[in-house]
């Protein structure tokens, strides 16, 4: 199977309506990102005043694009923009179910007999905003869905990749769609419509709630020709967790997809706390607890972790999700994603000051993100040597033109490396000097160092 393993940064532009994506094209590329994952684009609940990021997670049908965040006019003139500027465009897909409609309906029809009514009413419209098919007739029906029971047990593959997701005893959940040759086809002729606009990648949402036969029956060798896809499937961390190896490795042992790298952002995630160690980030590869380099979806936070409440433990305090950054933009391997919001679930939060409300506002165009960037597009591919490491403290090289280096502690720390040569931060937290052939660098509390030779910046 042929594949596009893109090795640039993707920049996250988690619910942004394509409009802005639009309009930060230029900044977008001037910042070095290569590529950018938006939400859905698909037909969703769209109102006057508004809906939850979740919805755009609820299809109504995939044949017509209209949300929240745009319409398919839109899409095409973002599209346009960030081609002229060279940045891959990727979309977010959700196959494994349909909207709960079940407050105002009891059939699975998808779209309901209102929207179809509604498309009838404006053709002119929905014609325009029309990826494929006959938008006189029902995308999916009843013979479409499993039937329906909610998942009780986590740990169960069956029930996981059968029942429904719900919110609570009370909610009927998310129709799940069976993996018929109908629900097959209807996917299939989403994604090629959407490569032909001009889609260089793919995430899959929910995964890890999809049979591996379904996710082979649409991800098959045509549809993946010539582009990247990376499945979500959330574990507790890598090998010896059940969660890893239920649902994660028979994933990567049977398909050519890539993966959010989970095992690898839960070795950060534990390294970094006050009773970690930084020395399980020198080849957490080698011990199971990362994914392989060329399908790896590196991350120090995806949308679930500050938007959803059974994730937000996994929220690192601001100054150790930089650190991770630093760390995740340092090292060699997987394809970081850089992920920004604009404050979906926190802007009317009074327990949340403004700081922590803009927190991935504005992250993902910081001037030390864009300085990590740069060191992440010019030593990738050179290999990764690490110089020393301990509980606090992590220095490794990349090739002779790149030093990263760590520090955790509430203390600044003196690295002193046996490394000659002129050498700068890019992220201009620490002070460099050599003395008798060594490289000498204090390194400010909770924060990390990106040096580079001067004359290869």
């Amino acid at each position: 199977m042929s594949h596009v393993n893109h090795t640039d940064v993707i920049l996250h532009a988690f619910d942004w309506p394509y409009s802005l994506v639009e309009e930060y094209a230029q900044q977008i590329s001037d910042l070095g990102y290569k590529s950018v994952l938006i939400s859905p684009a698909m037909k969703s609940l769209c109102l006057e005043e508004g809906t939850p990021w979740w919805q755009r997670y609820q299809p109504q049908d995939y044949r017509v694009v209209s949300n929240q965040l745009g319409d398919l006019s839109s899409l095409k003139s973002m599209l346009v923009a960030l081609e002229e500027k060279g940045i891959h465009p990727y979309a977010d897909v959700v196959f494994n179910h349909m909207a709960n409609e079940s407050d105002i309906r009891d059939d699975l029809q998808y779209p309901s007999e209102e929207v179809l009514t509604h498309y009838q009413q404006h053709p002119s419209y929905y014609q325009n905003q029309a990826l494929f098919g006959d938008l006189n007739t029902p995308l999916f029906t009843h013979d479409d869905f499993v039937a329906a029971f909610g998942i009780s047990d986590w740990r169960d593959k069956w029930q996981v990749q059968h029942g429904r997701l719900v919110g609570s005893e009370q909610d009927p959940g998310l129709p799940t769609l069976a993996a018929n040759a109908h629900v097959i086809a209807q996917q299939r002729a989403y994604l090629v419509a959407l490569k032909e606009l001009g889609f260089k990648g793919f995430r899959i949402d929910a995964a890890k709630h999809m049979t591996l036969d379904h996710l082979a029956e649409v991800w098959s060798e045509d549809i993946c020709q010539g582009v990247h896809v990376f499945g979500e499937i959330i574990t507790d961390g890598g090998a010896s967790k059940q969660e890893y190896e239920t649902f994660l490795e028979p994933y990567l042992a049977n398909t050519m997809l890539g993966a959010y790298d989970f095992p690898l952002f839960q070795t950060l995630f534990d390294a970094l706390q006050a009773t970690g160690s930084l020395t399980s980030l020198v080849d957490p590869y080698s011990i199971g607890q990362a994914l392989a380099e060329n399908r790896a979806i590196t991350f120090v936070t995806t949308h679930d972790i500050p938007n959803n409440a059974v994730f937000q433990g996994l929220v690192l305090e601001e100054a150790l999700e930089m650190l991770g950054y630093v760390y995740l933009l340092g090292r060699d391997g997987g394809v970081p994603l850089i992920y920004s919001d604009l404050n979906p679930a926190r802007s009317d939060d009074p327990q949340s000051d403004a700081q922590s409300q803009h927190r991935w506002h504005d992250t993902w165009q910081s001037q030390s993100m864009k300085m990590m960037i740069q060191f992440h597009n010019q030593m990738h591919g050179l290999p990764m040597i690490t110089l020393s490491s301990c509980a606090e403290t992590l220095a490794f090289q990349r090739g002779e033109e790149g030093i990263v280096l760590l520090n955790k502690s509430d203390k600044q720390q003196r690295f002193e490396l046996p490394i000659s040569g002129v050498w700068s931060d890019l992220l201009m937290n620490s002070q460099c000097e050599v003395r008798n052939d060594t490289l000498v660098v204090a390194v400010p509390p909770c924060s990390g160092a990106m040096l580079v030779l001067e004359s290869c910046e």
